[in-house]
């Protein structure tokens, strides 16, 4: 199949069962990246860190990126528009239903039923990234513990989270732009 379509279909399925944000998405790109060799883990990660920064919804940012990195500009196109296809019908039709069928009893259960899988979804995409970004799990443990931990990242991490905790007044923004300018001053 031709890549471009294969990437229409992907962000088609992914806009379609990414239930829950953008953090969501992230299974469904782990799992292109491996089927497809479209990017790596570490491209994952930057992707994430990437979409998290600029403006937009992190699922809409990441298919752009994505669908840039494999087809260019074109392909940025195809991939946004195909990841929000399917929530704009599914939204369309519902909104057309939903309030004849919001007190029905199956709306209410169907949705008891998506919280926790939306919740497991955002875990396991948390525990990829923890991997992922705190760990070179492609060495092992052979390599000795040392060479395991990524320590810039561990280091930066608590930097962060004991600024956050001294001063949790401070925006976000000033975290993002902190560790951004940490990544390029001490090259990780």
């Amino acid at each position: 199949m031709n890549k471009i379509w294969l990437l229409i279909l992907e962000f088609m399925k992914t806009g379609l069962f990414a239930v829950g944000g953008g953090l969501a998405t992230i299974p469904f790109l782990n799992e292109m990246g491996a089927k497809y060799g479209w990017f790596t883990m570490d491209t994952l990660s930057t992707m994430i860190a990437v979409s998290e920064s600029t403006p937009g919804p992190i699922g809409i940012n990441m298919a752009t990126y994505v669908g840039y990195t494999v087809a260019g500009a074109g392909g940025a196109v195809l991939a946004t528009l195909s990841i929000v296809t399917p929530s704009i019908i599914v939204i369309c039709i519902i909104a057309n239903y939903f309030q004849k069928f919001k007190n029905a009893k199956i709306v209410q259960m169907i949705f008891a039923g998506l919280k926790p899988a939306v919740v497991a979804f955002i875990a396991a995409a948390c525990l990829n990234l923890f991997i992922s970004t705190l760990l070179h799990a492609e060495k092992g443990i052979s390599g000795g513990i040392a060479e395991f931990f990524n320590w810039k990242c561990i280091l930066l991490l608590a930097v962060l989270l004991a600024f956050k905790q001294k001063f949790p007044k401070v925006h976000p923004i000033a975290f993002i732009v902190a560790a951004a300018a940490a990544g390029i001053i001490f090259s990780f």
